[in-house]
This record gives structure tokens, sequence and C-alpha cells, in this order.
């Protein structure tokens, strides 16, 4: 049915409605108002605009939805990005850490020999006695060096274990946030 042969049904139902109107009793009849017939081309012209306006609308819903689902796509990338900096900087203070505690123990190393040598160097008198003392210095020095050794490796590996599973965290709780905000919008 085309948009001319629409027009004169929707005229017509119209004036049926009015003759269906029920007058109320006591009052005179009122005439209705009689309004010019709208021309076909200006239906046309009505409709046109209408189905321009929605066009716009849906063009505009349309970007809308490409936009959200634009935010969404970037906050998951700068949340992984925040996540493979967190991992990056963990693994940096982890080697920086090892490489502390490796230094730490080569100092705690030379101080230990050097401390055997003077040792040695003063026992010449009782040379058995002193060397025996010396050589147990030298033991528990490494010992001890080692223990911080073995201590600081413990910290620096739960220090970078924590600052994984705190990005780990951070990187669910944002993708969490951004599929909480994608889905209210989908759902509008």
């Amino acid at each position: 049915m085309s948009q001319d042969e629409r027009v004169p049904k929707v005229q017509r139902q119209v004036g049926q409605q009015d003759s269906k109107t029920e007058k109320p009793v006591g009052q005179p009849a009122v005439k209705p108002v009689e309004s010019p017939a709208a021309k076909p081309s200006e239906v046309r012209a009505s409709l046109s605009e209408i189905l321009g306006r929605a066009e716009k609308a849906y063009a505009a819903y349309t970007d809308a939805q490409k936009e959200v689902a634009k935010a969404y796509r970037d906050s998951e990338l700068e949340a992984e990005k925040s996540y493979r900096d967190s991992l990056r900087q963990a693994r940096n203070a982890r080697d920086e850490g090892m490489i502390q505690a490796l230094k730490v123990r080569d100092e705690t190393s030379v101080k230990i020999l050097a401390a055997r040598t003077e040792a040695m160097a003063q026992a010449e008198q009782i040379y058995r006695k002193a060397i025996g003392q010396a050589e147990q210095v030298a033991k528990d020095g490494e010992l001890r060096a080692k223990s911080t050794y073995d201590e600081s490796v413990k910290q620096i590996l739960r220090t970078y274990e924590e600052a994984i599973a705190r990005a780990d965290r951070k990187r669910t709780e944002t993708i969490d946030q951004a599929w909480k905000i994608y889905s209210r919008e989908s759902e509008s």
C-alpha cells in the first residue's frame, strides 16, 4: 500500500471518530472544525523528514555504541599496559635486589678474608691455635654472608610476588569496571 493510499484512509478514520463521539446531554451540538486535508506531497515531505530524523538518531546510536566499544578497548589496553609496566618494575626491582644482595655477599666475603689474613699474621707465635681461630671466623662469616644473602633473596622474591599480585588485582579490577560500564551501556 503506498503512502497516497494510506493518507485518505487515515483521514476517513478521523472523520469516523468525530461522528462517533457522543454529545453531552443538554448542550448544543458543537460543529467540529474542519481541517484542510493534507496534500500527499506534504505528507511525503513530513514522512521524509521523520525518516531522516530516525536515520540520524540511529546513526548517532551506532556511533555511541562504537565509542563505548572503543572506550572499553582503550581501558582494557591501558589496564594491560599498566600490568606490563608493573611487571617490568617488579622484575627490575628483583634484579636490582639480587645484584645488591650479591654485592653485599661479596663485600662480606672480602671483609672476612681480610680478617682471616690479619688473624693469621697475628697468630704466627701460636700458629695452630690462630689458624684454627681464623678458619672458624672465616666459616662463621661465610655462613653469615650466606644467611644474609638467603634472607635478602627471600625478601626480594616476596616483594616481587606481592608487586605482581597487586598489579594483577589492579588489572582485574580495571577490566571488571570496564565490563560493568560496557554492560550498562549495552543494556541501555
